[in-house]
Parts: structure tokens; C-alpha cells; sequence
């Protein structure tokens, strides 16, 4: 086990998020204002709630591209992330069509990355949701090595959208086993309380997905473990 985070180093490292579908531009500003009291690293809204006019003090942009089932072109997809970064983003989550690797085909998910990789260059960070939950051990190794070849900043475990489940513990290790040290790894799906969120950064989390950010953060003054 890592250390314990305290509660504002633990809020550092959350994308507080907001990906409902029928999410309103007054529930964004809402998330905004909350990222801020808590101080979350980023929020992480749908494209279209691009961009964000309140003011974010020092919180940062996050969106998705390709969500959440990952079946969008590879140009659809550098369309998408170029359009969000133009619009306020600074960083992009994308979701690999996981159906090429149950293909047999990781070359093919390394060249849609690739494709959004060029759409959007650094300073964008390009996150890669790999639908961990989905894929076999090997099939996740394949996924993490294909961002890795593709210049992606991190690789993340999940949308929090597929029947298979979101993030879990072995799949971070993993993920972390993998390419650990030279790519980030997100944690997101199914994170709800403070326990959860420690298991994921001792497996080597070092970004969280969460919408429930409050009651995470609430839970850990509560528990006293960060």
C-alpha cells in the first residue's frame, strides 16, 4: 500500500466528472463551481458543453471523444478532439474501438491513436479509455502498448458506461505493469468512496475519474485515511 493522500493531494488528482446525457450547461457550471471548493484537478464534461464560459480559476478542461462505444472512425475521432481542444479542452479522453482487438488487430487501434494523437499535439493531453473491464490480460496489454506507440499521455481503464463494469484493481496493476512510469493511468468507473479511490492509487492510479468527487473526499476526512 502507498501512502495515505491527504484529502487535497487526493483531489488533485480527480477529473471531476459530468457525462450524463442529458447533462445542462447550469449542472456544468455547477460541477465547476464544486471542482473549484473541492479542488479537483480537472472537470470532465461531453464536447458539447464546450466551451466553458464561468470561470474555472485554476481547474482544467477535460473531455471525451468517440464515447462511449468507441465505434467512430479514427478521423471522426481527430475531428471530435480537434474541434474540443479548439474549444477550451486541455485534455481529451478517447475510447478505442475495443472490437479491433477481439480482432485480432492492435496495429489498427495504435493508428486511430496515432490519427488523434496528430489532431491534437502537445500541449493536449490525450488520455486512451482502453474498456478494461472487456478485454482479456492480454488483449489490455495490447491496448496500453499500442497508446504507448502512439504518443498517448495515459491510458484509462474505462467509460463508466459498459455493461462489463468499470475499474477495477487488477486491471490497474496491469495497466501499470505495462507502461507505469512512462504513461499516466486513469482509474475511472464505479469509484464511489474513499476506500475504493486508495485501492486504485496503490495499484498505481494516478489520475481518478469520479462523479461523486464530495462523498469520495467527504469519506476520506471521515475515515482519516488520507
Amino acid at each position: 500500500m502507498t501512502q495515505a493522500l491527504s484529502r487535497p493531494e487526493l483531489a488533485k488528482l480527480i477529473d471531476h466528472t459530468l457525462l450524463k446525457t442529458d447533462a445542462t450547461p447550469a449542472q456544468v457550471a455547477d460541477l465547476v463551481a464544486e471542482a473549484r471548493e473541492l479542488g479537483t484537478y480537472s472537470v470532465c464534461v461531453s464536447p458539447t458543453m464546450l466551451p466553458i464560459t464561468v470561470d474555472l480559476g485554476d481547474v482544467l478542461v477535460a473531455t471525451v471523444c468517440g464515447f462511449p462505444s468507441g465505434k467512430h472512425t479514427a478521423a471522426t475521432k481527430a475531428a471530435e478532439a480537434a474541434e474540443a481542444v479548439a474549444n477550451g479542452a486541455d485534455e481529451v479522453d478517447m475510447v478505442i474501438d475495443i472490437g479491433l482487438l477481439k480482432d485480432e488487430r492492435p496495429e489498427a487501434v495504435r493508428e486511430e491513436i496515432a490519427a488523434v494523437r496528430q489532431a491534437i499535439p502537445a500541449p493536449a493531453v490525450l488520455k486512451v479509455i482502453i474498456e478494461s473491464a472487456a478485454l482479456t490480460d492480454e488483449e489490455i496489454v495490447q491496448a496500453c502498448e499500442a497508446a504507448e506507440a502512439a504518443g498517448a499521455d495515459f491510458v484509462k481503464t474505462s467509460t463508466g458506461f459498459h455493461a462489463a463494469g468499470g475499474a477495477s484493481v487488477h486491471a490497474v496493476e496491469l495497466m501499470n505493469k505495462t507502461v507505469g512510469g512512462r504513461l499516466g493511468i486513469k482509474a475511472s468507473g464505479g469509484i464511489r468512496d474513499a476506500a475504493t479511490a486508495q485501492a486504485m492509487v496503490d495499484a498505481g492510479a494516478t489520475r481518478l475519474g469520479i462523479s461523486s468527487s464530495r462523498a469520495v473526499l467527504d469519506g476520506s476526512t471521515a475515515t482519516g485515511s488520507y
